[in-house]
């Protein structure tokens, strides 16, 4: 497979558990249908959960006809501007295939990871009724859908502790002197 921006021969390249193509030139990698959440699921346990859905949005991605071709289908790549993130995301219509251009798969990470720290309380209790109710009707397995549930859970915690540290101290003070412990 040769890469979309040079047409150089593009080599096997890992992020974790996810074999991609890479670029040594350029640098940019290759990811198949899938393999971009994948990679992200496998990047940080925390962003389970949380997808990079370039098409949920509309207000959020801006579209354009890109000078490069598929490396896979040879179909012209469709540019996406992804939100607030500064990452452009080169798309293949027919077989779901991603371009990143050099440390863009870290921006999305960085993305992603900033989403995570802003959100509200109100945004997490939202996300944990989608999410559990994705485990019954989700297109994940059970299993997949069970560890999204929980790590939203754990994520709520996090964030109601961090709004009210008072009843954190207080719930710490009370596990120390738990007498039945």
């Amino acid at each position: 497979m040769n890469c979309p921006n040079c047409s150089k021969a593009m080599h096997p390249h890992r992020i974790k558990d996810v074999d991609l193509d890479e670029c040594k030139d350029c640098k940019g990698v290759w990811f198949d249908q899938d393999e971009l959440r994948r990679a992200k699921d496998q990047t940080d346990s925390d962003l389970n959960w949380m997808d990079f859905e370039l098409w949920k949005y509309e207000d959020r991605y801006q579209i354009s006809p890109k000078p490069i071709k598929c490396p896979k289908c040879s179909l012209g790549l469709a540019s996406v501007q992804y939100g607030n993130t500064g990452v452009e995301v080169d798309c293949c219509a027919k077989c779901q295939g991603i371009w990143l251009e050099e440390n863009e798969f870290g921006k999305i990470i960085d993305a992603l990871t900033d989403e995570l720290a802003t959100k509200s309380l109100s945004d997490y209790f939202k996300a944990s009724l989608e999410e559990g109710k994705e485990i019954v009707t989700g297109p994940e397995s059970f299993f997949s859908e069970w560890k999204d549930f929980t790590t939203i859970l754990r994520m709520f915690q996090y964030r109601f502790f961090i709004e009210n540290p008072k009843l954190q101290d207080t719930m710490i003070n009370i596990q120390r002197t738990n007498p039945f412990q």
